[in-house]
């Protein structure tokens, strides 16, 4: 059974929950090189090395939503 999502739905989308992890692991550091920023933006999403914070609560018209 197919359910859609409404049209603009980040809350239910895990890949925020991906970027969000992402970009906190990545916010606040200093890069030599854009290739250096690229060598660890592979690292964190195709080596698998990223941990995904999944109990992170996400706002939904200001109800708190678990995502497991």
């Amino acid at each position: 059974m197919l359910e859609f999502l409404p049209e603009y739905s980040p809350d239910y989308n895990l890949i925020e929950l991906v970027w969000h992890s992402a970009k906190e692991y990545i916010s606040g550091r200093l890069f030599k090189s854009i290739e250096e920023l690229e060598a660890l933006v592979n690292k964190l999403l195709n080596e698998g090395e990223l941990i995904i914070k999944w109990d992170r609560k996400l706002k939904n018209k200001g109800n708190d939503v678990n995502v497991f």
